[in-house]
């Protein structure tokens, strides 16, 4: 299979590069394909321009490679930090940019665009990691835990993609060594669970 990773974390020694790294480790050992982009590293452009908002428009460069490469995806992971209820801007900007119409969704013919999407992305499954110094507990009771319903709701099941997993991790400040050793191990039982080793 073909599989994407994400992450979207600017400190290079964060917990989130050891998930992604944890993440590619085990689909490379289960003979998948990884394609992954620390978004902060290649110095990801956020920032949608007016020729991007026409979907008549084909995107170029960058923005076309990552288009190809989320239409050929059959798998997805994200990784980043929840920074004020959201994703960082550099990933939502991803987000802008590349799931794009014609690319991660479309409308039916006669439908300007107030209708209900039709999915386009042939994504499997999509599994978010995510850190946090919330406690869970008061993410879900104060804050409705925004994440889960923007990554669930409206990013990809309006792609299309009906297998979404997401767990966060956290409270970071506070954690011990032993306890991320355990996420850690949590991330690789995940990833076994949804990308199993490939049948030769």
């Amino acid at each position: 299979m073909n599989i994407l990773i994400l992450v979207a974390h600017p400190h290079k020694g964060s917990f989130n590069h050891a998930i992604a790294r944890t993440v590619a480790q085990v689909l490379r050992k289960n003979s998948h394909k990884v394609i992954c982009h620390d978004l902060y590293v290649e110095k990801f452009n956020p920032v949608l321009p007016e020729t991007e908002m026409d979907d008549r428009t084909r995107p170029s460069g960058m923005i076309s490679k990552h288009c190809r490469e989320i239409a050929e995806a059959d798998g997805m992971i994200v990784v980043h930090p929840n920074w004020w209820g959201q994703p960082p801007a550099i990933l939502k900007g991803w987000v802008d940019r590349v799931l794009r119409a014609g690319v991660a969704y479309r409308f039916d013919e006669g439908d300007g665009g107030e209708g209900v999407p039709v999915g386009l992305l042939k994504v499997k499954a999509v599994l978010i990691f995510n850190t946090s110094n919330t406690p869970a507990k008061r993410e879900r009771e104060v804050f409705g835990d925004p994440l889960d319903n923007l990554w669930k709701n409206c990013i990809f099941r309006f792609c299309g993609v009906k297998r979404i997993y997401r767990k966060m991790f956290g409270v970071m400040v506070t954690s011990s060594f032993l306890k991320r050793k355990a996420w850690l191990e949590e991330v690789r039982r995940e990833i076994n669970r949804h990308f199993p080793a490939s049948r030769k």
